[in-house]
């Protein structure tokens, strides 16, 4: 009997690969629909891999599409579907106006497949790069449900909020970083450029330089030579902390500290907050039920701590004991997440609680950014001050001091 490699979208929004042997290809679909799956691929095996698998081992590096771009072509898809568009024309509209190359040919490649008979959460489902499970997993829902529009809308918001909560942050963080620049370029110029300038007039002089000036010149100078070993250090740190974090059990450790600290780690557990409510509730409002919902959830939280968190907690509310309660023993979420959340369940409203959740902890995160820079800004500058005046006060000195040897 022959084999068939496959490849599917699972109920749970996972891409799933596998070898079948049956008949022929359309006894392979069959089972996997029956199966609840939604095959992509299912095509004879070789004996050596095909030069399409090696070509997309290839390109699967490529960058999918920023977010900016999959928020411009939900809104756009969801207001072609809702003035009653077939989804065809939809994706026609979509493609002839898009102005990005790389938009263009994910696009294509999606309306084609589309167009072949694919479902478009399949075809969604063939650029992961692009579309997150989260994305194909309310698209999977809407379809399941008969609101595509409605619920590319709904997307198309969640897009937009992260996206203006991620520039929103940025923002805020630049006239620091701007600031820290302007002063260690000061700081350089003047131990690098200023200082040694003095250096030949005592030598002349047969003089030399003050203790002040000799040991600032001393630091500059090393700091000069050894900046390029500095920039390989760091690199290869950055290196070595990546590939030491590749190892489950200390990053999961690694991610529980991060959560545990002082000021940073309120900051990341807001913006896990807001990130798993907004994620959750998204699902739950889209139909699809809690379990899978946690199983995509998990993958758009980046934090191993709560990942391992929600895990646990899907298998409590797996077995019928809730979700609230193993996320408050967990002890990585805000109180105000647990309890909004045990108030949706006992009210069973929980997508409506998870996006208000959702708000108000995308709220918490921009004030505690604002604070933090608001506290940073005097900081930096008072700090940065210090150290030039020390500088300039040196330089006063020594300028003296040849005045002295003048006179």
């Amino acid at each position: 009997m022959p084999s068939f490699e496959w490849s599917a979208l699972s109920p749970n929004g996972e891409i799933v690969r596998g070898v079948a042997e049956a008949a022929d290809r359309m006894a392979v679909v069959d089972r996997l629909q029956r199966q609840g799956q939604i095959v992509l691929r299912a095509e004879a095996a070789g004996g050596r891999r095909r030069i399409a698998d090696l070509l997309h081992l290839e390109l699967g590096s490529r960058r999918g599409l920023d977010r900016a771009t999959v928020a411009t072509i939900t809104r756009e898809l969801a207001i072609m579907l809702a003035a009653g568009q077939d989804l065809d024309r939809a994706l026609r509209f979509v493609v002839e106006h898009v102005d990005n190359p790389r938009a263009l040919t994910v696009l294509g490649e999606v309306r084609d497949k589309v167009r072949a008979g694919s479902s478009l959460t399949a075809a969604l489902a063939t650029q992961p790069r692009s579309f997150s499970r989260l994305y194909i997993g309310l698209v999977r829902a809407g379809e399941a449900g008969g609101t595509l529009p409605a619920t590319l809308e709904r997307l198309a918001e969640l897009l937009e909020r992260e996206r203006r909560l991620t520039a929103s942050l940025r923002a805020s963080l630049v006239y620091p970083l701007v600031l820290v620049i302007a002063a260690v370029s000061s700081i350089f110029l003047l131990l690098d450029y200023v200082l040694p300038q003095f250096e030949p007039i005592f030598e002349q002089a047969g003089a030399n330089l003050p203790a002040a000036a000799r040991i600032l010149m001393t630091v500059g100078g090393a700091v000069g030579s050894g900046f390029p070993w500095l920039v390989i250090a760091t690199m290869i740190a950055v290196l070595g902390a990546r590939r030491a974090l590749a190892h489950p059990p200390l990053r999961l450790k690694v991610d529980g500290l991060l959560l545990r600290m002082p000021i940073i780690g309120r900051l990341l557990q807001e913006t896990l907050a807001a990130r798993f409510t907004r994620t959750l509730g998204s699902l739950l409002q889209n139909g699809m039920a809690l379990i899978p919902s946690l199983a995509i959830v998990r993958d758009a939280l980046g934090n191993t701590a709560a990942v391992a968190a929600i895990d646990t907690a899907a298998l409590e509310a797996k077995a019928g004991r809730g979700l609230a309660r193993p996320l408050r023993e967990a002890n990585l979420f805000p109180s105000r997440t647990i309890h909004l959340l045990q108030l949706g369940e006992e009210s069973a409203q929980l997508s409506g609680m998870c996006l208000k959740a959702s708000d108000i902890h995308e709220e918490q995160v921009r004030l505690i950014v604002q604070r933090l820079v608001a506290l940073a800004v005097p900081l930096i500058t008072i700090t940065m001050g210090l150290a030039v005046a020390a500088i300039v006060a040196t330089l006063i000195t020594t300028m003296l001091s040849l005045n002295d040897l003048v006179g």
